[in-house]
């Protein structure tokens, strides 16, 4: 991120204490009705999943609609397309980004049909937990087809690609998985704390929330050794992970809207805003998106102007 987002401000309590540099962001929220969660970056605006629709805003206004009977979970861009797991359907549905026009529809099964789950692009594919007895499917954008089924733990459905790998948590089996788009295999795992559930590769590190631990878990991409923890408080609840700029990116439910973690200590640097509820974030090299949509908002966060 831009150095003026690095700027020094105190943090708060509890441990690991604080130390800088810390982000100095200044929230901008817009009032977006109906039920405003996952988000996916689009350049300067961000698509964020509704009720019966996903949206398109820029940081002043609704830009595109487009209806999906239930979208769910983390969406993925790739190949000029958004890519939305539909629960209703236990399908992809590839949206064009331009014209905000149905593209395909992929009929992949999903593994939670509840929607806490992750649609992610890597490796020349775009990937979903596809059966919660386990199994993630790999899509070929070029024919909107399903050219691999992984095995994995049993109940895997949260997904992030990063260090040449795809990576998939089992929260019921407690487990983080390495797989290798080479071979489409399980080539390792780690074992993890309490309910774990959304993470990001990124940083030097693959993050895991901890969500009945209230931590954070650093994990190796090489060795497979957990190389540290964060707590952050009693849980991470129904929040979202992110990295980028330099930091790590937590959205939260208790106490506060985001949690601002070093990478290499794993000390936080900031907490910012109110609580408000679950919700996602998304970073960007020019500020940062969250959505809490228990308050219907979709909030831009970035550096304050100069005067």
């Amino acid at each position: 991120m831009a150095s003026a987002l690095l700027a020094a401000c105190a943090a708060e309590e509890p441990p690991p204490p604080a130390e800088g540099p810390a982000p100095d962001l200044v929230e901008k929220a817009l009032q977006v009705p109906g039920f405003a969660d996952f988000l996916a970056v689009d350049g300067d605006a961000v698509w964020v999943t509704n009720d019966g629709r996903v949206e398109k805003w820029s940081t002043t206004e609704k830009l595109a609609s487009f209806d999906v009977p239930r979208p769910c979970g983390t969406m993925a861009i790739a190949e000029g397309s958004l890519w939305v797991a539909n629960c209703k359907g236990a399908e992809l549905y590839r949206i064009n980004l331009g014209t905000a026009t149905l593209e395909a529809k992929v009929p992949t099964g999903l593994a939670n049909p509840k929607g806490e789950t992750n649609v992610v692009a890597g490796a020349g594919s775009v990937w979903v937990a596809s059966d919660p007895a386990g199994a993630v499917a790999r899509i070929d954008p070029a024919t909107n087809a399903v050219i691999a089924t992984i095995p994995v733990a049993a109940e895997t459905w949260y997904l992030a690609f990063g260090f040449d790998a795809i990576w998939a948590v089992s929260s019921e089996g407690k487990l983080l998985q390495k797989i290798d788009p080479a071979t489409n295999t399980v080539v390792g795992t780690v074992a993890l704390g309490e309910t774990p559930g959304f993470l990001a590769a990124g940083e030097g590190a693959v993050w895991v929330q901890e969500q009945g631990d209230g931590t954070v878990a650093k994990v190796d991409p090489e060795t497979l050794a957990v190389a540290g923890r964060t707590k952050v408080g009693d849980n991470l609840k129904w929040g979202d992970i992110d990295t980028g700029g330099g930091a790590v990116w937590l959205r939260t439910t208790d106490d506060q809207t985001m949690v601002v973690i070093d990478p290499e200590s794993g000390a936080i640097r900031a907490r910012l805003g109110e609580a408000v509820g679950s919700g996602a974030l998304r970073w960007t090299p020019a500020g940062v998106w969250t959505s809490a949509h228990d308050n219907q908002t979709l909030s831009w966060w970035s550096a304050p102007v100069a005067k």
